[in-house]
This record gives C-alpha cells, sequence and structure tokens, in this order.
C-alpha cells in the first residue's frame, strides 16, 4: 500500500483544507496527485464547500515530485507513468481551472512539483523562511507540472530562467517581493489566513487569479525573445554537454509566442522524453549515491548515536589548516587553531580572515556575521586548552616523523574520549598512529582544497578505528554541510589512490607523442574543470612529485615514471604559484599555453627512449578521454576489489565532488557501465601490448568483464552471479 495520499476536513466556514502526506517531504507520486484530484472533485461537487486550502503535513508543503519513481521507471520495475499528462489533467484543469477559488499555505518548503501545485492555486500564504523553486534541472529534466509556463508569469521571465536554469530556490521574503506569494504570516496563522483568503476571492474582495493566463509580467515579444536568445548562448557557454536547459528554454517559448496551453503541452512532452534520457538517469544515481554515502556497514548500522562534539582543535594554519577551521566556524563550531610559533598563528588567522572577507565580498555575509564567525576561533602556541576539545584535526604537511610526534603529543593533553583525526592525503593512518595507544579513536578526515568549499570529505577508517568515532565524524560532516563518504586505509585511500593514473596516462601519451593541450582539452570538452596538465599547474610540481613517490614505492608495476616534470622542476618551474608550469599564467591567473616547454617534452622522449608514435597523433576527443580515464577505473576497480570503498556509488560520488567528476555522466563507475566491462577490458589488453603493463587491467575487472557482469553490480551479487 502506497503510502502517499491526501486529507480532506471541510471547516463551518465552508473552506475545505486539502492536505499532501507522504512523509519526509510530502513529495508528489501518482498516488498523492490522483488523491489530490479525487479530494478536490469532492470538495467540487459539495454544497456546504465555498473555497478550498491546500497545504502540506508536518511544516512542509511539498518537496515536489517523487524522485524514486524517475529510477523505477528508467529501470523498467514500473510501467511508466505520464507525469507531464498527468499534471495537465490534475493541475491545469482540476486544480486551475476549479468553479471554486484555491489558495497555498505554503510552510517549510514548495519545490519542484510542489511549487507547481502552489502555482496552480488562485493565490499563495506562506511562512516567512520558506523556500519555493524549481530545482529540476539538476536531476536532468524540467518543470513537468507547468512549472515552465506559470512562473515566468508571476515573476517576469528573466526572473524564472534564473530559478530554473540555476535550480535556484529562492527564500518566501523574495517570493512575495517578486509576487509569487500574496502574503507572508506567522506560522500560527498560516491556516486561518489561507481560509480567510480564499473566502475573499470567493466573495470578489480579493482577485480571482489564474496564472496561467496573466499577462502583465511577460515582456513584449520581442524583448522576449532578446532575453530568451541570452538565456541559450549562456546555456551553452556554462553546459556545453547539456540538452535539457535548451529544452527548457523552448517550452517557455512555446507558451509565449503561441500560448499557455500549447506551451503545457510542449513541457509534458519534453519531460516524458527527458525522462529516459543519459543525463537524467546520470542525476538521478547521483542523486540516490549521494544519499546512501550515509549508509556505512559496521559503523551506522549499530543504533550508535553520535557524541556531541561541542569545540574543534585543528593542528596547522596552513592552506588545508585554515581552509577546514573557516568550515567549522562558518557552521558555528568554536575552533581552536595550534601553530609553532606567533609568525605562523597569525598568517593562520589572516587566511582564515580572508576566506570570510570573500563571502562578505561576494555578498553571502553580512558584516555583522563576519565579526560573530570569527570570534568563534581561538589562536594558541601550545596544547594548553586541548583538554576542553571533542575532536583534534591535524593539518600539518606530509611528513611521518612529524605527525607520529604530534598524534603522541595529543595523547597527553586531549580527553579520552576525543576523536583524533589527520588531514593527510596519502599517508597510511597505521604509521601516523604507530606511536600512540589508543589507536581506536584515530581517524583519516581528508578535506579537499579548498576545504570550506570543496563538498566532499573522505573519512579513513583503520582496522581499530571504532565504529563510534566514524559515526562522530560522520555527523560533524553533515553539520559542516560536506558530504561523505567512508574509505579504508592504503596508500591514498579512495580518491587520490584511484585519481593518480590521470595524470600518469596524460605524461605517457605525450612522452609517446601527444600534445599537452591537446589532452588538456579532450577533458575539459568531456566535462572536466580543467585537464591534467592544468591540475598539476594549480596542485604544484612539488606535491605532485611527492606523491608520485608514494606510489612509485607502495604500486611500482603500474606507476608510469615521466621525467618530464622533474626537468621542468629543475628549471624553477613550479605550476601556478610560481606563474610558469605546463602553461604561463598572468597576474589574473590566466593560463595561456608556453611554446617553451617543447624541449622539456623532447628532452624527457629522449631520457624514455620514446620516437613520437603515429597512430596516437591520429586519435579523436573520444580516445584521447578512454586513454585517460580507463586506466582511472581500472584503479578504482581495485579500490573496490580491496574494499577499501564499500560500493561503486561511493567511488562516483568521490569522483564528482573529488575530481569535479561531471555529475551528468554520473560518476566514474556509472560512466564506465555505458561502455560495458568487456569493452574498457579489451581496449587495456590492447594498450598493454602496446604501451606497457601501466594499462594491464586487473583481476577484478577481468573477472567481470568474462562473465558480462557490470561495475556496479555489488560484490556478492556478482559473486552468487559467479
Amino acid at each position: 500500500m502506497s503510502k502517499g495520499r491526501t486529507t480532506l476536513e471541510v471547516g463551518s466556514d465552508g473552506v475545505a483544507v486539502i492536505t499532501i502526506i507522504n512523509p519526509p517531504v510530502n513529495s508528489l507520486s501518482i498516488d498523492v496527485l490522483y488523491s489530490l484530484k479525487e479530494n478536490y472533485e469532492q470538495a467540487l461537487n459539495r454544497n456546504d464547500v465555498k473555497a478550498i486550502v491546500v497545504t502540506g503535513a508536518k511544516g512542509k508543503f511539498s518537496g515536489g515530485f517523487d524522485i524514486s519513481a524517475f529510477g523505477d521507471v528508467q529501470g523498467g520495475k514500473r510501467e511508466q507513468p505520464k507525469v507531464g499528462y498527468i499534471s495537465i489533467e490534475v493541475i491545469t484543469d482540476t486544480l486551475e481551472g476549479a468553479k471554486k477559488p484555491s489558495v497555498a499555505a505554503i510552510d517549510g518548503l514548495a519545490l519542484g512539483g510542489g511549487l507547481e501545485v502552489a502555482m496552480a492555486c488562485h493565490a499563495r500564504i506562506s511562512t516567512k523562511g520558506a523556500q519555493l523553486g524549481l530545482p529540476e534541472l539538476q536531476l536532468g529534466v524540467i518543470p513537468g507540472f507547468g512549472g515552465t509556463q506559470r512562473l515566468p508569469r508571476l515573476v517576469g521571465l528573466t526572473k524564472a530562467l534564473e530559478m530554473m536554469l540555476l535550480s535556484k530556490p529562492i527564500k518566501a521574503e523574495e517570493a512575495n517581493a517578486l509576487g509569487l506569494v500574496d502574503a507572508l504570516v506567522p506560522q500560527n496563522e498560516l491556516v486561518s489566513t489561507a481560509r480567510r483568503w480564499a473566502l475573499d476571492i470567493y466573495e470578489c474582495r480579493q482577485p480571482w487569479v489564474r496564472s496561467l493566463y496573466r499577462t502583465d509580467k511577460l515582456e513584449p515579444l520581442g524583448e522576449a525573445r532578446e532575453i530568451l536568445k541570452f538565456a541559450r548562448a549562456q546555456a551553452k557557454k556554462q553546459a556545453a554537454n547539456l540538452n535539457h536547459p535548451l529544452v527548457c528554454i523552448d517550452a517557455i517559448e512555446e507558451g509565449i509566442v503561441n500560448g499557455p496551453r500549447t506551451g503545457l503541452w510542449k513541457e509534458a512532452n519534453a519531460f516524458q522524453e527527458l525522462l529516459f534520457s543519459d543525463t537524467c538517469k546520470s542525476l538521478v544515481h547521483v542523486f540516490f549515491s549521494q544519499r546512501a554515502t550515509s549508509k556505512v556497514p559496521g559503523a551506522t548500522d549499530l543504533g550508535l548515536v553520535p557524541r556531541k562534539v561541542q569545540k574543534v582543535a585543528i593542528i596547522g594554519g596552513g592552506l588545508m589548516g585554515s581552509g577546514i577551521a573557516t568550515a567549522l566556524i562558518l557552521s558555528n563550531y568554536p575552533v581552536i587553531l595550534k601553530e609553532v610559533n606567533e609568525k605562523f598563528l597569525q598568517a593562520g588567522i589572516e587566511r582564515i580572515k580572508a576566506n570570510l572577507k570573500s563571502r562578505v565580498k561576494k555578498g553571502k555575509m553580512t558584516e555583522e556575521k563576519f565579526e560573530k564567525t570569527l570570534s568563534l576561533l581561538t589562536g594558541v602556541l601550545d596544547y594548553e586548552k586541548f583538554k576542553e576539545v571533542d575532536l583534534v584535526i591535524e593539518a600539518v604537511i606530509e611528513n611521518v616523523s612529524l605527525k607520529q610526534q604530534i598524534f603522541s603529543e595529543l595523547e597527553k593533553y586531549c580527553g579520552p574520549h576525543c576523536v583524533l583525526a589527520t588531514n593527510t592525503s596519502t599517508i597510511d593512518l597505521n604509521l601516523i598512529g604507530d606511536k600512540t595507544k589508543s589507536k581506536d579513536r584515530i581517524i583519516g578526515a581528508h578535506f579537499f582544497s579548498p576545504a570550506h568549499i570543496m563538498p566532499l570529505l573522505e573519512i579513513v577508517r583503520t582496522d581499530k578505528t571504532s565504529p563510534q568515532t566514524i559515526v562522530d565524524l560522520l555527523e560533524v560532516g553533515k553539520n559542516i554541510k560536506k558530504t561523505a563518504i567512508v574509505v579504508g586505509n592504503c596508500t591514498g585511500f579512495a580518491v587520490n589512490r584511484m585519481f593518480f593514473p590521470y595524470s600518469q596516462s596524460a605524461l605517457l601519451l605525450v612522452d609517446r607523442g601527444m600534445d599537452v593541450y591537446r589532452i588538456d582539452r579532450a577533458c575539459t570538452k568531456f566535462g572536466m574543470p580543467m585537464g591534467p596538465f592544468r591540475l598539476a599547474d594549480l596542485v604544484g610540481f612539488g606535491v605532485a612529485v611527492a606523491t608520485g613517490m608514494q606510489y612509485l614505492e607502495h604500486f611500482p608495476e603500474r606507476t608510469y615514471k615521466s621525467m618530464l616534470v622533474p626537468l621542468m622542476l629543475e628549471d624553477k618551474r613550479t605550476g601556478e604559484a610560481s606563474k610558469i608550469g605546463f602553461y604561463k599564467y598572468d597576474n589574473k591567473r590566466k593560463a595561456s599555453p608556453d611554446a617553451e616547454i617543447t624541449k622539456y617534452i623532447q628532452k624527457s622522449r629522449e631520457i624514455a627512449g620514446f620516437t613520437p608514435d603515429p597512430a596516437l597523433l591520429k586519435l579523436g576527443d573520444k580516445d584521447i578521454v578512454e586513454m585517460v580515464f580507463f586506466p582511472v577505473v581500472n584503479e578504482a576497480c581495485r579500490v573496490l576489489a580491496e574494499g577499501i570503498a564499500v560500493k561503486s556509488s561511493d567511488l562516483d560520488i568521490a569522483s564528482i565532488f573529488g575530481m569535479g567528476f561531471p555529475p551528468y555522466r554520473g560518476g566514474v563507475m556509472f560512466w564506465a557501465d555505458s561502455f560495458g566491462t568487456k569493452y574498457i577490458h579489451s581496449k587495456l589488453e590492447q594498450w598493454t601490448k602496446q604501451y606497457g603493463d601501466f594499462f594491464k587491467p586487473c583481476a577484478y575487472l577481468a573477472e567481470r568483464a568474462a562473465r558480462g557482469i557490470s561495475l556496479s553490480a555489488p560484490i556478492n551479487e556478482a559473486k552468487a552471479r559467479l
């Protein structure tokens, strides 16, 4: 039996209140929509009902259409619902076309289909702070319940385009100023005000407005076409590989040019088509995978309650330490920042101030909030105050003996309950905690740079880390708005280890005759924020060589050793920080190609003993992307086979949030499955024969290719199939 429904209650004032009930966010499943239609028709047929109020149970209007239905439909588990057509029948004809007026009483959130239902009512009353928006484009579809037609008529074309194309919700206060909401009231007066408003429409004291036919907010046709033309150009520029933003603009234009009813049919057909697009399938996969990261076998399934972390200490105020401290104070955690001397401490505090100031500059923070946030930070030069903290995050340079020394000191000064975390990106945690006794509370909290902006937190557990420690850190991750994945302990953990072949395959291709900039262009065209060489410049060659040495030490048989970076380092080319690396940089950090690197490439090829391979020079962008990314997929398979990651969807999230892999491709493993294991295996075999063991497919991939099993099939399911 479906849990989604609506209820109907008729008051002595003649107002019927229809309440949407489908926890946790009152999503609009097919059942809810038909129940809404049924209760509406009942209210319309009853002589004692003059007007209708639509609201949501437990402080939430509606979070939109039920996304789980997307996955079921795409996977063929459920018959295809004609969502767009149901919406015309239920929302346009039944709700908006009703002979009795209706008012939406909005609390908490009205997103996606929720806002579309509200816009079909004849007025909207909201509580302050409620969120309203149409974020459907984040899932690879467009609004399918009339949003492309009604929103421009209620707030004007420019604002409607911004809200839809950027999936940007607005607060009720702004919605009220724009005219999307008619009045703001306290929560305890919401339904009573909406009832009165509905009766006022019935008695002609308030206008009876059908949003679909309003034209007063729409720009004249010529001007509207110019705005749409500009929006199209921007969409192509911002997301060259995506089609659905353009489809959304087309649906909006159809309604403006040929009338709203025609626009609704265009929207319904487009929604239906997009539901089965690769982009929608990928983005729906990401949506569910992101939510699944919080389920960690052996930790979150034991009924443990996270302990309250009241105060956090950070050791090291460098780039990472200051970024982590910023993320924590922004979420109201008091932070103690420790440094070795006054000079370094001041530099760390200044970095944190600069991070906050940039938020003030962008209008994301007031001066008053800036002062309040900064007051949560205390700088220290010793461990005296560490007895007050519940979590320590060490963020010093990647030096094993220094980290070991810090951890044995921490044991002396911190309480026995305190979580001891390290932000190392590559060093084995067992090494770091080697000199400590309480190994059960040692854990990796690997942030990505810049830590206050990048959305991923890689939580690294050792064999000794207690489930309670994991649960505590997961809770902190959630509070500072990070997506956390829990992984096992090894060199590079999951994210950096999976991606170390990204730059190495690119270096191999260059040594074999390919152009540096050609590789970067192919990767950015594919959707990466930057190619491997631009990334190496950003990270800095010093870091690249140091981490490269870690992989060479631990995985010598599959590490490609190019001399290109060391040769450039000899000439003080260290990357973006020195304004010269693979690219040249101006004062605004703008990168441009540098012809000078040819001589380093020549020398690197000579040392390797290679002459350019003519076959490589003929490769298209698709082939380059495969040669760069299939080794990443191969390493990701090893990470799964060794149990470093629990499930392939965690690696998809890690690749998107940690390395900028395009979300509309579903993450690195989901994307790989679109080729099939046989294809990837055969390509890696072919390149192994041509270019050596760097490309050699691992046993996990070979086994799955031989049996025709996808990479995303759970390990136990694959074993059962075997």
